[in-house]
């Protein structure tokens, strides 16, 4: 088995391993929230979910192994290639979004019974296309107007229609190409300009939803409770979810509830997916907590390496692109 292994799988042994750990600690974590679905929700089995997600982690494994397997150079060929692809697969989201068990996901698609977020797939290619370009032209002397077309063009178009169902996420991806270029040494003043460029550009389209909302109700009475929330005094900000998963952090202190003990994922109506952080900590204590923690830790120290390691500059910064999201 060791000899197999030191065959076939190559790259940091650290970020396997890291990944491995993520795996494991998902297994348990999936099969106990699963709960809320199941008897809160009345969807599926729990046994039923946990081979979902055993499946969706075989289907993931398989991509990693043969993504590892070509050489990284061939990124920036599949960068451009794809780029089309993936501004066609936004505008067919975002005409055509599904839902998900009965609520809204306009974020999502699904091609041959299979949902998946173009967005997930948009990061991964804009920052590879990014990481080309910023080590094709290090070094050289361009103007902002130079760099418009090629660069700047693509990171506003798919943040641009990402931004239209899922802001968050727009803006990670936004702020992540900011971070790649600083650390790509491309020049400041270009970055600021394209930043003052977006902020007008996000002015703009808020003042456009705000006065036309029925354009696009769902999202935003979704943006503006999120931003009335931040801005809103301590005694008026807490969200229901937020509150019971403050409750459910606050029960794990310690030793926790113990695996599958959690009494808060039943009314948490998202404690499967975005507050499923704060049900391993009720569950399986600070313990679990620091235990996640550390591992993200371990994963941005393992990214670094790989980053320092990689004897090219757009080595480097592929590494830098796809791990800072």
């Amino acid at each position: 088995m060791q000899e197999w292994l030191s065959k076939h799988i190559k790259g940091d042994r650290g970020l396997w391993v890291t990944i491995l750990f993520f795996t494991l600690a998902s297994l348990p974590a999936v099969y106990s929230t699963s709960t809320n679905l199941v008897y809160v929700v009345g969807k599926g089995t729990t046994i039923g979910y946990l081979v979902k997600h055993l499946v969706f982690v075989v289907g993931g494994y398989v991509i990693l192994y043969l993504v590892h397997k070509r050489p990284y150079a061939q990124f920036r060929v599949w960068a451009k290639l794809l780029l089309p692809i993936v501004v066609l697969l936004l505008l067919i989201t975002l005409l055509k979004g599904t839902t998900i068990e009965g609520a809204n996901a306009s974020r999502w698609i699904s091609i041959w019974g299979v949902s998946f977020q173009p967005s997930a797939l948009a990061l991964v290619v804009l920052m590879a296309y990014v990481a080309s370009y910023l080590a094709k032209s290090y070094g050289k002397k361009l103007t902002f107007k130079e760099t418009f077309l090629p660069l700047w063009v693509p990171v506003g178009l798919i943040t641009g229609l990402i931004m239209i169902s899922n802001l968050s996420t727009a803006v990670l991806i936004l702020t992540s190409v900011v971070i790649l270029a600083f650390l790509g040494k491309f020049p400041m003043k270009h970055i600021l300009s394209a930043m003052l460029i977006a902020i007008a550009f996000m002015g703009v389209f808020f003042l456009f939803v705000k006065a036309f909302p029925e354009v696009m109700p769902n999202r935003v009475d979704t943006w503006m409770s999120r931003i009335e929330s931040f801005t809103a005094s301590e005694d008026e900000k807490e969200g229901y979810q937020i509150e019971r998963s403050k409750m459910a952090i606050a029960k794990g202190i310690g030793l926790g509830q113990g695996p599958g003990k959690s009494t808060m994922k039943n009314f948490l109506p998202q404690s499967s997916s975005d507050f499923i952080f704060a049900i391993i900590t009720e569950e399986w204590g600070t313990v679990g907590a620091i235990f996640i923690m550390l591992l993200y830790i371990l994963l941005l120290v393992r990214i670094v390496a790989i980053s320092l390691k990689a004897p090219t500059l757009y080595g480097q910064l592929l590494a830098l692109g796809l791990g800072i999201p």
